[in-house]
């Protein structure tokens, strides 16, 4: 996670078609880039993942889901969420609510 101006970059790495909703830690990979890794049980077609991963962010961090927007890997299970004007929230404090 990474602070642009007043948004947040968070990187995800989606789990479609799973048998609950919800995180499952952190991850890293081959680069060393740190990752959430985030559960869904819908299936990934027509955006219906993206939306429901969206909705789970939102909630976790108390915020509108009109804040969070898909910047990167909109058709890929390695995401990078915009969460706009959550910049005062800090790092510390988001990955707290995803924990």
């Amino acid at each position: 996670m990474r602070v642009q101006g007043d948004d947040l970059l968070l990187s995800i790495r989606v789990t479609p078609k799973a048998a609950n909703t919800g995180f499952a830690g952190f991850g890293e990979d081959a680069a060393g880039q740190a990752y959430l890794k985030v559960r869904v049980t819908v299936v990934p077609e027509k955006g219906k993942a993206n939306k429901a991963v969206l909705a789970l962010l939102a909630k976790a961090l108390g915020m509108a889901k009109s804040r969070l927007f898909v910047v990167s890997g909109e058709s890929d299970r390695n995401k990078v969420i915009r969460i706009v004007g959550a910049g005062d929230l800090g790092t510390e404090e988001a990955l707290a609510r995803l924990s």
